[in-house]
């Protein structure tokens, strides 16, 4: 069935209306007619079944129906990728979207060859991709940014996996720490009863944070992909430095930023995302 994203608020009876091209798509394109259903969803109010209620000159105006599903929403990672290349850009985009990501911020490297981007042709390949992968929300796109000034406001709570391609440990050694036995898990969560009183419980794991749902792995993520030709050594020292981040290594062979962001967030996903529900 059709997937359409709105900004309007959904409720039942709600009278939606399309933008132009999107009214377009599903007249002249679909050729859906009135009555005809399709979803929508808008990022917070879960998915709905709606019909089309009327075809007009200037647009479709869609009638909210049922609710499908509730609004849910995936891990929290986002994508840090240095401006390249608009085809290169605009891939790594769209395939980010699809392995959910919850945010792409651009970033701008001391070897970003500058550019113009079309911030407006990235929002509308992540909602197309968005629509057509089921997802209940669109990340958000986020203009460029210098990468000294992102990490002067890096929140700490936030882990940085850094793609450093003249080292670090395998990403998934790195991604899956060993398990924590019963004391370790009890001192974590600040509960060691034969510690003593004052006494400062052991810092957690790489990447493990305690959850309600026990599941573990609630800390939000990032993942930062450099430019072509790499991080300049400033850079690089300036990360690997940084208390909360971690260089991984993605493998022996160099790969182009797309490349590096969708093997990334793939392993981001197989280690401590959400591929395992």
């Amino acid at each position: 069935m059709i997937r359409l994203f709105v900004p309007q608020p959904l409720t039942h009876d709600a009278a939606i209306m399309p933008t132009l091209d999107q009214s377009r798509y599903l007249s002249q394109v679909m050729r859906l007619k009135i009555g005809d259903s399709l979803l929508v969803f808008n990022g917070v109010d879960g998915e709905w079944r709606c019909v089309i209620a009327e075809v007009l000159k200037k647009g479709v105006v869609l009638r909210a129906e049922d609710a499908v599903r509730p609004q849910a929403t995936g891990p929290d990672v986002e994508l840090l990728i240095s401006v390249v290349k608009k085809s290169a850009l605009e891939f790594a985009v769209e395939k980010a979207t699809e392995l959910g990501v919850r945010r792409v911020r651009l970033v701008i490297t001391h070897r970003t060859q500058t550019q113009h981007v079309r911030m407006d042709r990235l929002d509308a390949i992540a909602i197309e991709a968005a629509e057509q992968t089921g997802r209940l929300d669109v990340p958000l796109v986020d203009a460029p940014v210098k990468l000294g000034a992102l990490l002067d406001d890096w929140p700490p709570d936030r882990r940085l996996m850094f793609c450093d391609e003249s080292g670090g440990a395998p990403v998934m050694a790195a991604l899956n720490p060993p398990p924590l036995g019963e004391g370790d898990r009890e001192a974590v969560e600040g509960g060691d009863p034969s510690a003593g009183a004052g006494s400062v419980p052991p810092p957690p794991p790489f990447g493990w944070s305690p959850s309600p749902d026990g599941g573990g792995m609630s800390q939000p993520w990032a993942v930062l992909i450099g430019p072509e030709g790499g991080f300049a050594p400033e850079e690089r020292e300036r990360l690997l430095g940084l208390p909360f981040t971690t260089a991984v290594s993605l493998g022996p062979r160099i790969l182009r930023a797309d490349t590096a962001a969708i093997a990334a967030l793939t392993l981001w996903q197989a280690a401590v995302g959400d591929w395992d529900r």
